[in-house]
């Protein structure tokens, strides 16, 4: 099952390579930075230099790529000299002070950070559901937040071989979203609990271990939705094109340290049977089934850590309404919902001319 690479994007993209880049990453010693570098390696983009940028805590840093020892680099505008692809993942801040700037001076930018998600003028991209929108780029491109990611690459041909009318999602989510604190502090308050010690929650509002929170991320007050909620609905419609869609979303932060999991229910405005469904899926890039139910298979995130593939398993129709189906999607948030995601848009855009 540990697939590491979408062999049917690669080949494409080796088969167009005419240049090699200087490409930074910025957040390099993050969790997403450093899937960023294995990611880059792994699908042979053509790299001619790497700049590796954190902030400057972490400067003079060493860490690998392609088998070689690189200095991690502290970020400035004179760092990205002669770089012509950025890859951010060192949150909003970094994005706000250096995107723009790096757009004006020719530097393409593609930002896993929510701070030009919505924006007007910036494409919002999962390459196998809406790689058009790229062509309309003007220096910045958005990585989608990693919920609407899986989800969306889910649902893409089921959208467009019937249409959905609305979407209902639950998530559960793993801590790795938050950043190494989180997975630290689930680590060491599972210890803490066996142990029979008491815990005291620092990156959450409460204890992680062996528990569940559906409000693990930041409230607004006049909804009463997480912003995580929120991302999805916004984006999802930014993504498909469609505000008319109907879109309704409860996030939860699970005890898991690696691989969101969703459970998606869609009423779509042409009967679609579950057969149909999968035959769909089946054919569709980036997508892998795991759906035997006489044997009990299905995706779970502790089997998928690791790879670049959106898995899809128990599928049903719903026993009431006969546009109704049900279904549960996993992928690493890490790879697909951040770091795979983001390089397939860069291999995109080589495969469109456009870098």
């Amino acid at each position: 099952m540990r697939e590491r690479k979408n062999i049917e994007n690669i080949e494409e993209i080796h088969l167009m390579k005419t240049k090699t880049l200087n490409v930074a990453v910025v957040g390099s010693t993050g969790l997403v930075g450093g899937e960023i570098l294995k990611v880059l390696a792994e699908r042979h983009f053509p790299v001619e230099k790497i700049v590796p940028l954190a902030t400057a805590r972490s400067k003079g840093t060493q860490i690998s790529f392609n088998g070689k020892s690189v200095t991690v680099e502290e970020i400035s505008l004179e760092a990205f000299r002669g770089v012509q692809l950025a890859l951010f993942a060192g949150g909003d801040k970094s994005s706000e002070q250096f995107a723009r700037d790096l757009a004006k001076q020719g530097t393409i930018v593609i930002d896993n950070s929510s701070t030009f998600r919505m924006a007007p003028d910036v494409p919002l991209v999962v390459p196998e559901v809406n790689p058009q929108a790229l062509k309309n780029h003007n220096g910045i491109i958005a990585n989608p937040n990693c919920a609407a990611i899986q989800m969306l690459h889910a649902l893409k041909p089921i959208y467009d071989a019937v249409g959905i009318e609305q979407i209902i999602v639950s998530t559960y989510q793993a801590v790795s979203g938050t950043g190494k604190d989180a997975v630290v502090e689930l680590l060491e308050q599972s210890a803490q609990v066996l142990k029979g010690e008491k815990t005291t929650p620092k990156v959450y509002p409460n204890q992680i271990a062996f528990n569940c929170m559906p409000q693990a991320w930041t409230l607004d007050s006049s909804t009463l939705y997480t912003e995580e909620e929120l991302k999805v609905v916004k984006e999802t419609k930014k993504i498909l094109g469609d505000n008319q869609i109907k879109v309704s979303v409860t996030c939860v932060r699970v005890p898991v340290t690696r691989g969101h999991g969703e459970s998606v229910y869609v009423i779509t405005k042409k009967r679609i049977t579950r057969n149909e469904a999968m035959e769909l899926w089946k054919k569709f890039p980036g997508i892998r089934l795991i759906d035997e139910p006489e044997n009990r298979k299905y995706p779970t995130p502790f089997e998928i850590a690791g790879t670049d593939f959106t898995y899809v398993g128990h599928i049903r129709e719903d026993l009431d309404n006969p546009n109704g189906l049900f279904f549960w999607v996993v992928a690493d948030n890490l790879r697909k919902g951040a770091a795979t995601n983001a390089v397939q848009i860069a291999e995109q855009l080589l495969a469109d001319g456009l870098l």
